[in-house]
């Protein structure tokens, strides 16, 4: 392990009114793992240069999230050149732990991992778990480890593919970056995907590191895995890399599957759920979205297709389920929209332009969104369309990591740089 205390670079000092409720972002999506979070107190309009800057410091290259538990963030990260496709990259990847306060580092530990396919951009792509003061972190050559949060020693670990003879790549991609599969805490055990026979899925004891079970024969995706209520029943969702399955997540048994194939196993989004029990699923190249409705009688799982689109493509950054109402950014490698979808018809309800694909979350009646571009916006979705209350232009390399929400600190970064940001309401003169 090795502990490092950067320069941090304060641009603003000003803390705006702080919410009430500061629900941790301890996962993949927050606390809901959907991107939704119970938040209040955010400004309904920014100033002309953009909410506060409470911190600015550079990390490094790299595509996992931020995750955050008191007043300490943690994600991973790649030294290399964040602005190129070509690198130069180090063939090793860190795992930090920051002070959210300020930015300054806590804890690194660093570890060897191989480069694989970078045209895309270079891992670690998987974002941090923390439970029980525990941080769990998946690298871009399947390596599973476990930290003491507060230290950063390490608890246990895996190399999934030499200790379990996973594969080590997606098995059907011309691009194979590497994995990026979000853990997901269950009882505990934490879960992720593997890959192999028998072992699509596995569940490993968190104090220890032991196989609590293997499931699953079905080709994985990096998607992160989720869990649902059907009915009563808590069941494990993995969209695999041709197939949305349901599993017992005590056992790992498939309770049922359905096709959603793109032909190359990249499926990247966590399913959104309902309480109507529709599942709504969606990935780029040649699937589109659909809808599923789940009914369970006594121990059976009926998966009833609603409706598909294979033209509405929500590619890999997440979109939202707000009510019966999908939002998100629809297009591949050409332009975007960003769009509203009725989650029962599959009616595309209105789409407008300005934004390049982004991530979304939603909190106090409104949606923060991150475009890869680097724009920051403040907008509110409704099934009539979109109205924007404030924009931004925070980085100058890609950002494919999701944002995070804690209290009314946003958390942010590109392939360079990490960022706070306050969206509080400001005080009044």
């Amino acid at each position: 392990m090795t502990v490092v205390l950067p320069l941090v670079c304060f641009i603003a000092t000003s803390v705006g009114t702080q919410a009430q409720e500061t629900t941790p972002w301890s996962q993949w999506g927050g606390p809901h793992r959907n991107f939704i979070t119970d938040v209040t107190g955010l400004a309904d309009s920014w100033p002309d240069g953009g909410p506060p800057v409470l911190w600015s410091r550079t990390l490094g290259t790299g595509h996992s999230a931020i995750i955050s538990e008191n007043d300490r963030l943690f994600t991973m990260y790649r030294v290399g050149n964040g602005q190129g496709r070509e690198g130069p990259w180090e063939s090793e990847e860190t795992v930090i732990a920051l002070d959210a306060r300020t930015g300054e580092t806590i804890w690194e530990h660093t570890y060897p991992s191989k480069l694989e396919d970078t045209s895309f951009g270079s891992g670690p792509h998987a974002t941090p778990l923390i439970v029980e003061n525990r941080v769990f972190t998946g690298g871009t050559n399947k390596q599973l480890y476990a930290f003491d949060a507060d230290t950063g020693d390490v608890l246990w670990s895996h190399n999934l593919v030499t200790d379990f003879n996973a594969p080590p790549l997606l098995i059907r991609p011309r691009v194979k970056s590497g994995y990026g599969c979000s853990p997901l805490a269950y009882k505990d055990t934490v879960i992720c995907s593997v890959g192999g026979p028998g072992q699509s899925v596995m569940a490993f004891r968190q104090t220890d590191g032991s196989v609590v079970w293997a499931g699953g024969d079905f080709l994985v995706s990096e998607a992160p895995p989720v869990l649902i209520d059907v009915s009563g029943q808590l069941q494990l969702v993995v969209f695999g890399g041709g197939t949305v399955n349901g599993m017992d997540p005590d056992n790992g048994n498939v309770l049922w599957t359905h096709p959603h194939d793109p032909g190359n196993d990249f499926n990247f989004m966590v399913p959104l759920w309902g309480e109507d029990n529709i599942l709504f699923v969606s990935s780029g190249y040649k699937t589109g979205s659909r809808a599923l409705r789940l009914t369970r009688e006594s121990t059976h799982t009926t998966v009833e297709e609603l409706w598909l689109d294979p033209q509405l493509q929500f590619m890999f950054l997440n979109p939202l389920r707000i009510g019966n109402y999908i939002y998100g950014t629809d297009g591949t490698f050409g332009p975007s929209f960003v769009t509203g979808v009725d989650i029962h018809t599959g009616e595309t309800l209105w789409q407008e332009r300005g934004f390049a694909r982004g991530s979304m979350l939603y909190a106090d009646g409104k949606v923060i969104l991150m475009d890869e571009d680097g724009d920051l916006a403040l907008t509110r979705m409704t099934p009539d369309g979109m109205t924007i209350l404030g924009r931004t232009t925070i980085f100058q390399s890609t950002s494919w990591s999701a944002p995070t929400l804690v209290g009314t600190k946003l958390y942010v970064r590109d392939r360079e740089k990490i960022m706070a940001l306050d969206l509080g309401v400001l005080p009044t003169n």
